[in-house]
């Protein structure tokens, strides 16, 4: 069996399994440090976790311990040496920044608390660590004493000594909590691909309101532009869905369906390809709205009952609108397929009324879900107060009616966390923290990774700093907690501007 994004072999229990003659060249490339990096922080996990999970003779054990030894071989007889380090929420190896994705959350985040807790921030070795050297400093991290990271790591220094285990050097965490330079360029990236997407969205639906042709390579470049900063670095592209345009709402909506649906479809297992066509399918599903009249759509006003309907006429209208493009064959089928049941629920009610018996396809499903999410939680001309987004999660999850498929509700669940993105909350510091990512662990999803933008007094600072919710001290007990969610408003803070 092996892991469907790089190839890893996978045996058993997660049991690791390399060729451990397939390096022999010194300096190895970043791409390929990046990509044993991935398999030998994975291969740390599994060690530490069967370790505590059974006793040191089993097989299992000793065989996570030896592709451990053996994947360490490897990084060896290519750099020379094995520098693995911690800066903020950021690992590094050999200088090289390991990618966060789906299939290694868990690996990742596990290895980091582990080191956290131990007040392990740098571990280095030049010589190749025997089987036993690598079985004691684990057996350590597992379980470290002392009340404080900085009293455990001392003790584990002591212990190493005691135990002969001199082959790694290890240091505590530096004190930068991330990489600036590194994490502004990220941003950058996303802000790039955020804008470029609105802008020909909007260049689209108003091409297709003149009854012109849109540019249909464009919006494919926009979409692979979309699929890749997601596959990459996820959280950055989420963030900027916070940004709620009042005046360009219909095309800021698009593009935040499209990257909802692209980054939930990631979550539920599709492949690039179905990532792409996802988020094509997703970007026009608001399509019939250019044949709406535009002076109903942007009406600040309550809308009267005939205007309703010609709002709720715009699923249909979205098929007309892709049929008659001059190029509608570069429109995957599935396209017109979501423009038009992405307002339907389970049971077929909703609207349009369908007229026979029909299977709500998954990607209606999953676009659904993204618009129904993005909608209740922005500010529309119609709908000037906007629910917090982790009310609008529970009311998905938890109520029926709504007529959501419950397992892509659950995975949105477990994509944005019981507090999303972008969500205000107060600490029992009394502090303000803006949700920045959710956590990885997914016993900890009600303990995302926040960005702390004030002191206790209610001082807001910019741009805050970071700090993981799931961080204990000695004793266990959690450093910090939320207490509640806040309105943003009310603080007069401007969530997008801290994603930017």
């Amino acid at each position: 069996m092996s892991n469907p994004r790089d190839g890893t072999p996978l045996d058993g229990l997660g049991v690791i399994s390399r060729n451990t003659q397939a390096i022999t060249t010194t300096g190895l490339g970043e791409g390929v440090v990046r990509k044993i990096g991935r398999t030998w922080v994975t291969a740390v996990y599994i060690a530490l976790r069967n370790l505590r999970m059974y006793p040191l003779e089993n097989a299992v054990v000793q065989k996570g311990l030896e592709d451990l030894t053996n994947l360490s071989a490897e990084l060896l007889a290519g750099d020379g040496e094995c520098e693995f380090r911690l800066a903020g929420e950021f690992l590094f190896l050999n200088a090289t920044r390991m990618k966060l994705d789906l299939d290694n959350f868990t690996s990742f985040s596990f290895l980091l608390n582990r080191c956290r807790d131990s007040g392990v921030g740098l571990i280095r070795f030049v010589d190749r660590p025997a089987l036993r050297d690598w079985t004691v400093l684990l057996s350590f991290l597992i379980n470290p004493t002392g009340k404080g990271p900085a009293e455990r790591f001392a003790n584990l220094q002591q212990r190493l000594a005691e135990t002969n285990v001199s082959v790694f050097d290890l240091a505590p965490p530096s004190d930068s909590e991330d990489d600036p330079q590194d994490d502004l360029e990220v941003k950058e990236r996303a802000k790039r691909t955020y804008q470029q997407s609105v802008v020909t969205t909007k260049e689209v639906i108003n091409s297709v309101r003149m009854g012109q042709s849109p540019n249909v390579k464009k919006i494919k470049r926009v979409v692979q532009g979309i699929v890749d900063q997601i596959l990459n670095d996820e959280t950055s592209l989420v963030g900027l869905t916070t940004i709620r345009d009042y005046d360009d709402y219909t095309f800021t909506h698009c593009v935040n369906v499209s990257i909802f649906s692209i980054a939930l479809g990631r979550r539920l297992g599709l492949t690039r390809l179905q990532l792409y066509d996802l988020g094509f399918t997703a970007l026009f599903h608001d399509i019939g709205k250019s044949r709406v009249p535009i002076d109903v759509i942007q009406k600040p006003d309550s809308l009267e009952e005939e205007e309703w309907r010609l709002v709720m006429s715009h699923p249909w209208l979205g098929v007309l609108a892709l049929f008659q493009v001059r190029d509608h064959q570069e429109f995957p089928y599935r396209s017109m397929l979501v423009a038009y049941q992405h307002h339907m629920k389970r049971d077929l009610t909703g609207y349009p009324r369908s007229l026979r018996m029909a299977e709500i396809t998954f990607y209606s499903k999953i676009v659904a879900v993204a618009d129904g999410f993005d909608a209740a939680t922005s500010r529309r001309v119609y709908t000037t107060e906007p629910l917090g987004p982790a009310q609008v999660l529970q009311e998905m999850r938890d109520n029926p009616r709504r007529g959501m498929d419950p397992v892509v509700v659950k995975a949105f669940v477990a994509l944005l966390g019981i507090y999303p993105v972008g969500s205000l909350v107060v600490l029992d510091s009394f502090e303000l923290a803006v949700v920045h990512a959710v956590n990885p662990i997914a016993e900890m999803l009600s303990r995302p990774i926040v960005r702390i933008i004030s002191d206790s007094m209610g001082n807001v600072e910019y741009p805050g700093h970071l700090f993981d919710l799931a961080q204990r001290d000695g004793d266990g007990t959690y450093l910090k907690s939320i207490i509640k969610t806040a309105d943003p408003e009310r603080y007069g803070i401007k969530i997008g501007d801290y994603f930017v």
